[in-house]
């Protein structure tokens, strides 16, 4: 390790020795992480293309249930530690280091930085599974959580509490983690905003070597293929929505076209940057996000409200069995729900996690977690309420589509639970509108991130690069919706639980790191 450096004495005099180190290494350019990447995406992209799309989804498919069947619990586990450490962290004296220094001042207000972390975080998931999710719980559609018996009471309260643990505190600790980490190593200790500076208490001067190279080699392609997952997902459901409200066929030319315009558009806003760009298409979202919302609820208003502290007290109630993996009697529900959505966070903590740290200068650990964990999930839980009651009231008094048939198609099912609302129609173009602007924001946003760890942590690197990666982005949620073909989220989620699994790992060992770095800090205060 550098000189002064030691796992008992780390102080921000010593860090700024790493700096040093950045053009020896070449870390301004980084050849090896934009290299690397950018050839094993173009690997898959080629791989994909010359093989016929069963081949290509039996692989993935079988990568995606050897991890499942081996690495479970380790998921799980994984997920619960991040909410504890998360949860420590606040109530510990740590919480009073404020990110930047005790004089630091925040670059942007409440609303506007919890608009930019909330729309990036899990904006176009929110939209696609608050109906789909609750309703096939509660339904058996694949399965019941904890084995209960299906289109019961006891499962339409555990649908829902399984819904929020899927979408509460376990998603944003996870995200918290690694935003906390980048901001601290960042502002705090003066590296380089990219993944590999949170590991400079373990790995010293080796950070800037191929130990770092990998690292953020790792957060790179699990970012993409969380990424893609997610646009994935909205393409479906941007065109079934279209396909529902306009006409048009909702084949896979549809979706392809939907990722090529709302790729083009994002690519408008990386090139605008943050202040230009994505702010102001995230205050856009969730304006819009709200109005739905609001629309929504006072239209079912008797359910809507009326389920909020149902929807609670059932999470609260049931988190702990949920958060449990072993003994289990719904292993292929756990397996098939829990463990695909804790995989889908993990791989897209790289570009939440970094994104929350551009934009949380200033505030102090205790505000940043709180906000990150607290907020965002009060937000799920009024929305999951909301679209979540709604939908599992029609099934229960056979109302609608959803009624007579339940889930059929998950891309659909929202807006077939607005036909049968007043404003349905209305509704529906909104939710049309609301999906292409996620889908927007989390594409420029990811952009915005990818760029800055294959540069190094430049946060202001050149736009060709930007816009290189906004469309590889798109090509492989093409490529991940083709090989899943009538089933692509089945697709989607091989490609997510595949790149998390090493990146697990990664966030388990940045835990460590991180207190490293927070105890020498709270020692100088």
């Amino acid at each position: 390790m550098t000189k002064g450096i030691d796992k008992y004495s780390i102080n921000s005099t010593d860090y700024t020795v790493g700096q040093d180190n950045v053009q020896k290494w070449g870390f301004d350019v980084h050849n090896p992480v934009f290299g690397i990447s950018a050839g094993l995406i173009g690997l898959f992209l080629i791989m994909t293309a010359i093989m016929d799309a069963e081949s290509a989804k039996a692989v993935l498919d079988g990568v995606k249930w050897k991890i499942i069947g081996n690495f479970d619990w380790l998921f799980i586990w994984s997920g619960n530690i991040f909410v504890l450490f998360c949860i420590a962290l606040i109530v510990t004296p740590l919480g009073k280091i404020r990110l930047g220094g005790e004089n630091a001042t925040a670059d942007y207000s409440y609303v506007s930085w919890l608009s930019m972390l909330f729309a990036a975080g899990m904006g176009i998931g929110l939209m696609f599974w608050s109906v789909a999710e609750p309703v096939a719980y509660f339904t058996g559609w694949y399965e019941t959580p904890l084995g209960v018996e299906a289109n019961t009471a006891e499962a339409a309260k555990l649908a829902m509490g399984a819904t929020m643990y899927h979408w509460g505190l376990h998603p944003w600790a996870i995200y918290g983690v690694v935003a906390l980490s980048l901001a601290f190593f960042a502002y705090n200790k003066g590296l380089p905003l990219s993944i590999r500076s949170i590991f400079y208490p373990i790995l010293g001067d080796r950070a800037w070597g191929w130990a770092g190279h990998i690292v953020d080699i790792l957060a790179v392609l699990a970012t993409l293929f969380g990424l893609a997952t997610s646009l994935g997902l909205g393409a479906q459901q941007a065109a079934s929505g279209i396909h529902h409200v306009f006409g048009f066929e909702a084949n896979m030319g549809l979706q392809v076209a939907v990722i090529t315009i709302v790729t083009l558009l994002a690519v408008v806003s990386v090139i605008r940057g943050i202040d230009g760009g994505v702010k102001v298409i995230s205050n856009i979202n969730m304006i819009i996000a709200f109005l739905l919302l609001i629309m929504v609820a006072l239209i079912g208003y008797a359910v809507a409200f009326g389920n909020i502290g149902t929807t609670l007290m059932a999470y609260i109630e049931n988190i702990i069995p949920l958060s449990n993996p072993h003994g289990r009697e719904d292993e292929a529900w756990f397996q098939g729900w829990t463990v695909f959505y804790w995989a889908w966070w993990i791989s897209w903590s790289p570009f939440v996690g970094m994104f929350i740290a551009r934009v949380s200068k200033g505030r102090t650990v205790r505000e940043f977690l709180i906000a990150v964990l607290i907020v965002p999930s009060l937000v799920t839980l009024l929305w999951m309420s909301v679209f979540g009651g709604i939908a599992i009231d029609q099934v229960v008094n056979n109302i609608g589509e959803l009624g007579a048939n339940g889930l059929t198609d998950v891309s659909l099912a929202m807006f077939q639970m607005f036909d049968v609302l007043p404003f349905g129609s209305v509704l529906s173009v909104i939710a049309v509108i609301l999906v292409l602007v996620f889908f927007i924001t989390s594409s420029d946003s990811g952009s915005l991130v990818i760029d800055s760890i294959t540069s190094g942590g430049k946060v202001d690197a050149p736009v060709v690069q930007r816009v290189f990666w906004a469309f590889m982005e798109g090509a492989i949620a093409v490529a991940l919706l083709w090989i899943g073909g009538t089933e692509a989220v089945q697709g989607l989620q091989a490609g997510a639980i595949s790149t998390a699994l090493p990146f697990t790992f990664v966030l388990l060992l940045m835990c460590v790191s991180l207190l490293m770095g927070m105890r020498t800090e709270q020692y100088q205060r």
